[in-house]
Protein backbone atom coordinates (compact mmCIF):
# COMPACT_ATOMS: atom_id res chain seq x y z
CA UNK A 1 0.00 0.00 0.00
CA UNK A 2 1.07 3.44 -0.98
CA UNK A 3 1.27 6.30 0.91
CA UNK A 4 -1.08 8.10 -1.34
CA UNK A 5 -3.59 5.26 -0.77
CA UNK A 6 -2.90 5.56 2.98
CA UNK A 7 -4.11 9.32 2.89
CA UNK A 8 -7.03 8.54 1.14
CA UNK A 9 -8.46 6.22 3.62
CA UNK A 10 -7.58 8.79 6.77
CA UNK A 11 -6.97 12.22 6.27
CA UNK A 12 -7.23 13.01 10.01
CA UNK A 13 -7.14 11.40 13.45
CA UNK A 14 -9.04 12.68 16.69
CA UNK A 15 -6.84 11.72 19.89
CA UNK A 16 -9.02 10.64 22.75
CA UNK A 17 -6.82 12.59 25.18
CA UNK A 18 -6.18 12.03 28.86
CA UNK A 19 -10.08 11.83 30.03
CA UNK A 20 -13.76 12.83 29.12
CA UNK A 21 -14.43 14.26 32.26
CA UNK A 22 -15.10 17.96 31.39
CA UNK A 23 -14.64 18.92 35.15
CA UNK A 24 -11.01 18.20 34.89
CA UNK A 25 -10.35 19.70 31.36
CA UNK A 26 -9.36 23.36 33.33
CA UNK A 27 -7.09 21.76 35.84
CA UNK A 28 -5.31 19.34 33.88
CA UNK A 29 -5.26 22.51 31.47
CA UNK A 30 -3.34 24.59 34.42
CA UNK A 31 -1.58 22.12 35.87
CA UNK A 32 0.40 21.00 32.32
CA UNK A 33 0.56 24.40 31.31
CA UNK A 34 2.12 24.82 34.51
CA UNK A 35 4.96 21.65 33.64
CA UNK A 36 5.48 22.96 30.29
CA UNK A 37 6.58 26.11 30.82
CA UNK A 38 8.41 24.99 34.21
CA UNK A 39 10.09 22.67 30.93
CA UNK A 40 10.98 25.21 29.13
CA UNK A 41 12.40 27.97 31.21
CA UNK A 42 14.31 25.24 33.11
CA UNK A 43 16.04 23.79 30.23
CA UNK A 44 16.59 26.81 28.29
CA UNK A 45 17.77 28.67 31.10
CA UNK A 46 20.23 26.08 31.71
CA UNK A 47 21.65 26.18 28.34
CA UNK A 48 22.23 30.07 28.59
CA UNK A 49 24.09 29.63 31.56
CA UNK A 50 25.86 27.05 30.11
CA UNK A 51 26.87 29.38 27.09
CA UNK A 52 27.14 32.11 29.01
CA UNK A 53 29.99 31.24 31.76
CA UNK A 54 32.98 29.73 30.57
CA UNK A 55 33.35 27.74 33.42
CA UNK A 56 30.83 25.61 32.39
CA UNK A 57 32.70 24.97 29.52
CA UNK A 58 33.41 21.38 30.29
CA UNK A 59 32.37 17.60 28.80
CA UNK A 60 29.62 17.35 31.92
CA UNK A 61 27.92 20.30 31.29
CA UNK A 62 28.01 20.52 27.17
CA UNK A 63 26.21 16.76 27.88
CA UNK A 64 23.56 18.72 29.78
CA UNK A 65 22.90 21.56 27.36
CA UNK A 66 22.07 19.18 24.93
CA UNK A 67 20.26 17.04 27.29
CA UNK A 68 18.41 20.54 27.93
CA UNK A 69 17.84 20.65 24.17
CA UNK A 70 16.33 17.35 23.95
CA UNK A 71 14.10 17.64 26.54
CA UNK A 72 12.81 21.03 25.19
CA UNK A 73 11.97 19.56 21.49
CA UNK A 74 10.41 16.14 22.70
CA UNK A 75 8.28 17.93 25.27
CA UNK A 76 7.53 20.46 22.56
CA UNK A 77 6.12 17.90 20.49
CA UNK A 78 3.60 16.07 22.65
CA UNK A 79 2.44 19.27 25.20
CA UNK A 80 1.15 22.09 22.98
CA UNK A 81 -1.28 19.46 21.31
CA UNK A 82 -2.18 18.22 24.56
CA UNK A 83 -2.81 22.08 26.00
CA UNK A 84 -5.23 23.35 22.40
CA UNK A 85 -7.21 19.96 23.30
CA UNK A 86 -7.52 20.52 26.93
CA UNK A 87 -8.49 24.23 26.23
CA UNK A 88 -10.69 24.31 23.13
CA UNK A 89 -11.64 20.88 23.01
CA UNK A 90 -10.01 20.38 19.47
CA UNK A 91 -8.59 16.98 19.28
CA UNK A 92 -8.29 16.39 15.57
CA UNK A 93 -4.70 15.95 14.02
CA UNK A 94 -3.75 15.68 10.90
CA UNK A 95 -2.35 12.56 9.10
CA UNK A 96 0.57 14.36 8.73
CA UNK A 97 0.93 16.36 11.34
CA UNK A 98 0.38 13.00 13.51
CA UNK A 99 3.60 11.39 11.31
CA UNK A 100 5.44 14.70 12.58
CA UNK A 101 4.81 14.09 15.84
CA UNK A 102 5.45 10.96 16.23
CA UNK A 103 8.91 11.33 14.50
CA UNK A 104 9.87 14.34 16.30
CA UNK A 105 9.00 12.77 19.95
CA UNK A 106 10.74 8.96 19.19
CA UNK A 107 13.94 10.36 17.54
CA UNK A 108 14.65 12.91 20.51
CA UNK A 109 13.14 10.36 23.50
CA UNK A 110 15.62 8.09 21.74
CA UNK A 111 18.48 10.53 21.80
CA UNK A 112 17.47 11.14 25.25
CA UNK A 113 18.40 7.44 26.05
CA UNK A 114 21.67 7.55 24.52
CA UNK A 115 22.47 11.07 26.02
CA UNK A 116 21.65 9.75 29.70
CA UNK A 117 24.42 6.43 28.79
CA UNK A 118 26.75 9.41 27.35
CA UNK A 119 26.40 11.20 30.71
CA UNK A 120 26.95 8.21 33.15
CA UNK A 121 30.03 7.00 30.84
CA UNK A 122 31.43 10.77 31.14
CA UNK A 123 30.79 10.59 35.21
CA UNK A 124 32.94 7.46 35.33
CA UNK A 125 35.80 8.87 33.30
CA UNK A 126 35.85 11.96 35.63
CA UNK A 127 35.21 9.10 39.34
CA UNK A 128 37.30 6.33 38.45
CA UNK A 129 39.84 7.59 35.71
CA UNK A 130 40.45 11.38 36.81
CA UNK A 131 43.67 11.66 35.75
CA UNK A 132 43.12 10.65 32.28
CA UNK A 133 39.51 12.68 32.63
CA UNK A 134 41.32 14.72 29.75
CA UNK A 135 42.57 12.64 27.26
CA UNK A 136 39.49 10.59 27.68
CA UNK A 137 36.80 13.12 27.37
CA UNK A 138 38.04 14.94 24.84
CA UNK A 139 36.42 17.37 22.33
CA UNK A 140 36.01 14.99 19.70
CA UNK A 141 34.97 12.24 22.03
CA UNK A 142 31.88 14.98 23.08
CA UNK A 143 31.24 15.34 19.91
CA UNK A 144 31.07 11.62 18.55
CA UNK A 145 28.59 10.97 21.87
CA UNK A 146 26.30 13.61 21.17
CA UNK A 147 25.90 12.80 17.04
CA UNK A 148 25.97 9.54 18.16
CA UNK A 149 23.18 10.19 20.24
CA UNK A 150 21.20 12.24 17.38
CA UNK A 151 21.77 9.87 15.06
CA UNK A 152 20.42 6.98 16.50
CA UNK A 153 17.37 9.16 17.31
CA UNK A 154 17.04 9.97 13.75
CA UNK A 155 17.33 6.51 12.04
CA UNK A 156 15.53 4.58 14.73
CA UNK A 157 12.59 7.63 14.56
CA UNK A 158 12.63 7.37 10.31
CA UNK A 159 12.26 3.34 10.61
CA UNK A 160 8.88 3.97 12.88
CA UNK A 161 7.47 6.35 10.85
CA UNK A 162 7.90 4.47 7.76
CA UNK A 163 6.54 1.26 9.23
CA UNK A 164 3.76 2.67 11.23
CA UNK A 165 2.41 4.25 8.35
CA UNK A 166 2.75 2.59 5.35
CA UNK A 167 -0.10 -0.06 7.42
CA UNK A 168 -3.80 0.46 6.26
CA UNK A 169 -6.06 3.10 9.11
CA UNK A 170 -9.35 1.25 7.35
CA UNK A 171 -11.39 0.94 10.56
CA UNK A 172 -11.30 4.06 12.66
CA UNK A 173 -9.50 7.07 12.98
CA UNK A 174 -10.00 7.37 16.58
CA UNK A 175 -6.44 7.35 18.51
CA UNK A 176 -7.05 5.90 22.31
CA UNK A 177 -4.52 8.61 22.98
CA UNK A 178 -3.11 11.65 23.64
CA UNK A 179 -0.42 11.92 21.20
CA UNK A 180 0.71 10.34 17.98
CA UNK A 181 2.35 6.95 19.52
CA UNK A 182 3.09 4.05 18.29
CA UNK A 183 1.29 1.23 19.99
CA UNK A 184 -2.29 2.91 20.12
CA UNK A 185 -1.62 3.72 16.15
CA UNK A 186 -0.48 -0.25 15.97
CA UNK A 187 -3.69 -1.05 18.11
CA UNK A 188 -5.72 1.03 15.26
CA UNK A 189 -4.90 -0.30 12.04
CA UNK A 190 -6.47 -3.07 10.47
CA UNK A 191 -3.00 -3.91 9.14
CA UNK A 192 -1.23 -6.96 10.02
CA UNK A 193 0.77 -5.31 12.59
CA UNK A 194 3.11 -8.56 13.24
CA UNK A 195 6.34 -7.07 11.38
CA UNK A 196 5.57 -3.32 13.15
CA UNK A 197 5.45 -4.87 16.82
CA UNK A 198 9.03 -6.70 16.16
CA UNK A 199 10.90 -3.73 14.69
CA UNK A 200 9.20 -1.74 17.57
CA UNK A 201 10.25 -4.46 19.96
CA UNK A 202 13.74 -5.08 18.87
CA UNK A 203 14.69 -1.24 18.83
CA UNK A 204 12.99 -0.48 22.19
CA UNK A 205 14.89 -3.52 23.67
CA UNK A 206 18.43 -2.22 21.75
CA UNK A 207 17.96 1.24 23.15
CA UNK A 208 17.10 0.06 26.39
CA UNK A 209 19.50 -2.81 27.35
CA UNK A 210 22.25 -1.03 25.39
CA UNK A 211 22.06 2.31 27.20
CA UNK A 212 21.19 0.10 30.35
CA UNK A 213 24.22 -1.62 30.67
CA UNK A 214 26.30 1.74 29.92
CA UNK A 215 24.65 3.23 32.82
CA UNK A 216 24.87 0.37 35.19
CA UNK A 217 28.33 -0.62 34.15
CA UNK A 218 29.23 3.00 34.78
CA UNK A 219 27.99 3.38 38.19
CA UNK A 220 28.78 0.06 39.09
CA UNK A 221 32.63 0.81 38.81
CA UNK A 222 31.54 4.12 40.51
CA UNK A 223 30.26 2.70 43.70
CA UNK A 224 33.36 0.54 43.66
CA UNK A 225 36.26 3.53 43.96
CA UNK A 226 34.14 5.28 46.11
CA UNK A 227 33.73 2.85 48.51
CA UNK A 228 37.43 2.62 48.49
CA UNK A 229 37.51 6.58 49.10
CA UNK A 230 38.80 7.35 52.90
CA UNK A 231 36.67 10.76 53.02
CA UNK A 232 33.34 10.10 54.38
CA UNK A 233 32.20 13.34 52.94
CA UNK A 234 33.14 12.75 49.78
CA UNK A 235 31.03 9.20 49.81
CA UNK A 236 27.88 10.52 50.61
CA UNK A 237 28.56 13.84 47.84
CA UNK A 238 29.02 11.20 44.87
CA UNK A 239 26.30 8.33 46.63
CA UNK A 240 23.88 11.49 46.07
CA UNK A 241 24.75 12.42 42.51
CA UNK A 242 24.24 8.85 41.76
CA UNK A 243 20.96 8.94 43.36
CA UNK A 244 19.46 11.48 42.04
CA UNK A 245 21.01 10.00 37.93
CA UNK A 246 19.20 6.66 38.77
CA UNK A 247 16.26 7.96 40.20
CA UNK A 248 15.25 9.84 36.59
CA UNK A 249 16.94 6.89 34.92
CA UNK A 250 14.62 4.73 36.61
CA UNK A 251 11.56 6.54 35.55
CA UNK A 252 12.31 7.20 32.47
CA UNK A 253 13.36 3.40 31.25
CA UNK A 254 10.72 2.15 33.93
CA UNK A 255 8.23 3.96 31.70
CA UNK A 256 10.08 2.73 28.37
CA UNK A 257 9.84 -1.02 29.32
CA UNK A 258 6.32 -0.63 30.11
CA UNK A 259 5.35 0.74 27.08
CA UNK A 260 7.46 -0.66 24.55
CA UNK A 261 8.44 -4.37 25.57
CA UNK A 262 5.29 -5.88 25.77
CA UNK A 263 2.88 -7.62 23.41
CA UNK A 264 0.26 -5.42 22.41
CA UNK A 265 -2.75 -7.95 23.58
CA UNK A 266 -0.88 -6.96 27.21
CA UNK A 267 -1.61 -3.16 26.73
CA UNK A 268 -4.17 -1.03 28.61
CA UNK A 269 -4.55 2.48 26.80
CA UNK A 270 -5.77 3.84 30.43
CA UNK A 271 -2.84 3.02 31.85
CA UNK A 272 -0.29 3.69 29.05
CA UNK A 273 -1.31 6.90 28.93
CA UNK A 274 -0.74 7.57 32.53
CA UNK A 275 2.54 6.00 32.18
CA UNK A 276 3.29 8.42 29.28
CA UNK A 277 2.79 11.67 31.36
CA UNK A 278 5.87 11.03 33.05
CA UNK A 279 8.21 10.54 30.29
CA UNK A 280 6.10 12.89 28.09
CA UNK A 281 5.53 15.68 29.99
CA UNK A 282 7.46 15.32 34.27
CA UNK A 283 10.62 13.67 33.11
CA UNK A 284 11.66 16.49 30.74
CA UNK A 285 10.68 19.19 33.81
CA UNK A 286 12.33 17.47 36.49
CA UNK A 287 16.13 16.93 34.57
CA UNK A 288 17.43 20.48 35.63
CA UNK A 289 16.82 19.93 38.73
CA UNK A 290 17.81 16.46 38.90
CA UNK A 291 20.74 17.18 36.90
CA UNK A 292 21.70 20.98 37.55
CA UNK A 293 19.78 22.58 39.96
CA UNK A 294 21.18 20.79 42.85
CA UNK A 295 24.78 21.33 41.21
CA UNK A 296 27.08 24.47 43.13
CA UNK A 297 28.54 24.96 39.61
CA UNK A 298 25.20 25.60 37.94
CA UNK A 299 24.05 27.86 41.18
CA UNK A 300 27.49 29.43 41.19
CA UNK A 301 27.05 30.72 37.24
CA UNK A 302 23.09 31.38 37.97
CA UNK A 303 24.19 34.06 40.77
CA UNK A 304 26.59 35.50 38.18
CA UNK A 305 24.74 35.92 35.39
CA UNK A 306 21.85 37.43 38.01
CA UNK A 307 24.15 40.25 39.05
CA UNK A 308 25.01 41.27 35.91
CA UNK A 309 21.77 41.34 34.99
CA UNK A 310 20.89 43.33 37.97
CA UNK A 311 23.73 45.61 37.13
CA UNK A 312 22.94 46.40 33.75
CA UNK A 313 19.41 46.90 34.75
CA UNK A 314 20.61 49.14 37.17
CA UNK A 315 18.95 47.33 40.23
CA UNK A 316 22.33 47.11 42.40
Amino acid sequence: MTLMENISEVTEFILVGLTDALELQVPLFIIFTVIYFITLVGNLGLVVLIVLDSRLHMPMYFLLCNLSLVDCVYASAVSPKVLAGLLTGDKIISYKACAAQMFFFAAFATAESFLLASMAYDRYAAVCRPLHYTSTMTTAMCVLLISGSYASGLLQSSLHVAFTFHLSFCHSNVVNHFFCDIPPLLALSCSDVYANEMVLFVMAAYNVFFTLFVILNSYLFIFVTVLRMSSTEGRKKAFSTCASHLTTVSIFYGTIIFMYLQPSSSHSMDTDKMASVFYTMVIPMLNPVVYSLRNKEVKSAFKKVARKAKSALGLV
